[in-house]
């Protein structure tokens, strides 16, 4: 707890010269509650650290772009990037910064008490690519299942994935010392893609960054950072974990690298879903606990311990950047901003994130009934009252409860620009689709000037390709055609759509760059007369196998019509 000295003296004659001695005396008078302890924190020192904060996500994630996702092992210190004061430039396009500001854009335009499904509504409406955790909650938003179903294991195979980790330090940056604010936010938008520890890793990092505004001893940040979440969650387990085998390799931080690679990535028990998220924390605190308060050193142990390796930096920079203040930073990590730069996908230049923050930072203190009060010189100073914070409800991603059976009314569904083909089924005019995979990003789009396009980027794994089918009524003596346009990537080799009538080929087209005109290729077959129903199907397959990729391109197609000649 900070001290801070009055100018002059009570009734009493005593000289009141502490925070401790102000909560006391606050205490005592009408209004407040007996006993109840306070911290006070200047205006403008809140705004010089959270402003410290943001600088160190951005110089985080910048330094470690190059790398991410390139080594899974302990990257060696030559393949560091190099330090560039340029840096700080560099992440206006990052997805670790935007999808919090979303967030934070959310909260500014309908309060701080914003109903989660709402949130859940400007996340799906969200127009940036998305992956992992964050890709399947929000394809489930555009699917009609509202939070905090959206982020259920029963919908969602990876939940426990890093992606609220990552976006989860605008909530202590929001909430100065006020860690059950830190919670609330988890609860509210940590739901919208993460379950269990998934949530629990970014309510970690929140609260670390809350207290930093008033510590900087890391050990201290830590022990807070674990009272805000569930002490039995497997991600409390990694905390304490990496806390002991600092004590047992004080000086080698390779070696309990080695120990928390064994057990939270190895290890099938621990290391349960697609980018585990206690894998990746390990990694911020890796930095923390071996950085020794160097704030280069910090980021660049996170950077090299690898597998997301911009994040992880971020997240560790950010919270040491945030306990610094921009007073005590080297200006070498933001002389070069271009303050005027807005970050891609928001609505946010950097003084303009500061306003947004510090806006919600009132609102937030007031909720849990602090106040802001003028010093002796006329400055204003948060008054936040210290409480021990309430971690979320314990949840299992191994075991998990029920589901709340939350969906999106028509009326909301009505506001989603953009909906999965799960919801949007009347557009499918009973066409049936088959090898997309729950998880991929199978939905209805905008692409190339035209509406309510199918988007397939979710190929069941081993499977040739996509294939609709339909059972049609062709009139006899009327043959008719079905058509339909067709989309890919132009940097891959394409896709041949292939079309059958009860078995009988009716031709194949190949989609790539040389026949797409205008973004689209048209497929037209001629279906034969017929008294009788007749099965049709449509085969997409990628030029290239899938075995000898990590993954099919993208592919749009309109919806199949047909009709007479």
């Amino acid at each position: 707890m900070k001290a801070y000295r009055l100018h002059g003296v009570g009734r009493t004659g005593i000289s009141i010269v502490s925070g401790v001695c102000l909560a006391l005396m606050l205490g005592l008078l009408p209004g407040r509650a007996a006993g109840q302890e306070f911290r006070r924190l200047p205006v403008k020192e809140y705004r010089d650290k959270m402003k410290a904060g943001w600088i160190g996500q951005i110089f985080g994630v910048s330094w470690g772009a190059p790398t991410e996702g390139r080594y899974q092992k302990i990257m060696p210190a030559d393949k560091m990037p190099p330090f560039s004061e340029d840096l700080v430039n560099d992440a206006f396009d990052q997805d670790d910064l935007y999808v919090e500001m979303t967030f934070l854009r959310t909260m500014e335009e309908y309060g701080f008490d914003v109903p989660i499904r709402q949130a859940g509504i400007d996340f799906a409406n969200s127009g940036y690519s998305l992956w992992v955790a964050n890709a399947m909650g929000r394809l489930n938003l555009r699917n009609g299942i509202a939070p905090p179903d959206s982020s259920h294991p029963k919908f969602h195979n990876c939940a426990g994935a890093i992606d609220y980790q990552i976006e989860a330090d605008y909530a202590g940056l929001i909430a100065p010392g006020m860690p059950d604010v830190v919670i609330a936010l988890g609860e509210k938008f940590g739901r919208l893609m993460n379950y269990g520890d998934g949530v629990y890793a970014g309510q970690f990092m929140g609260a670390m960054y809350a207290e930093a505004f008033f510590e900087s001893d890391v050990m201290k940040l830590i022990e807070a950072g674990l009272k805000a979440i569930p002490s039995e969650s497997l991600y409390a387990g990694m905390v304490r974990d990496m806390l002991q085998w600092r004590r047992e390799n004080p000086d080698n931080w390779e070696k309990t690298w080695e120990l928390a690679e064994k057990k939270y990535n190895q290890d099938k028990n621990y290391n349960i879903s697609a980018l585990d998220v206690k894998r990746e924390g390990a990694w911020v605190l890796m930095g923390l606990l071996y950085g020794q308060g160097d704030l280069d050193k910090t980021m660049i142990i996170s950077c090299r311990c690898g597998f997301d390796s911009d994040c992880n930096p971020s997240s560790s920079g950010g919270i040491l950047f945030t306990a610094r203040g921009i007073a005590n930073l080297p200006d070498k990590y933001y002389k070069k901003l271009d303050e005027t730069r807005i970050f891609s996908h928001t609505a946010y230049n950097f003084p303009r994130l500061l306003d947004v923050c510090e806006k919600l930072t009132r609102q937030g203190l007031a909720k849990v009934g602090g106040r802001v009060e003028k010093d002796a010189n006329g400055e204003e100073v948060f008054v936040i009252p210290v409480k021990a914070p309430t971690p979320s409800k314990f949840e299992d991603l191994k075991n998990p409860g029920p589901v709340a059976g939350s969906v999106y009314t028509d009326e909301e569904m009505a506001k989603i620009r953009t909906v999965g083909l799960q919801w949007a089924a009347k557009y499918l005019d009973g066409w049936k689709l088959a090898n997309c995979n729950r998880d991929g990003g199978w939905m209805l789009w905008e692409s190339q000037g035209r509406r309510n396009v199918f988007v397939f980027n979710g190929l069941t794994r081993g499977a040739p390709g996509y294939i609709l089918t339909k059972t049609l009524s062709i009139p006899a003596g009327r043959p008719a055609v079905l058509g339909f346009s067709v989309a890919c990537d132009p940097k891959t080799e394409g896709w041949k759509i292939a079309v059958k009538a009860d078995g009988r080929d009716l031709g194949t087209t190949v989609v790539s760059k040389e026949t797409m005109q205008n973004g689209w290729t048209l497929v037209k077959s001629s279906l034969p007369a017929a008294e009788k129903t007749m099965a049709v199907e449509i085969a997409m397959e990628p030029v290239t196998p899938p075995a000898e990729r990590e993954g099919p391109p993208a592919l749009s197609m309109t919806a199949p019509q047909f009709g007479g000649r």
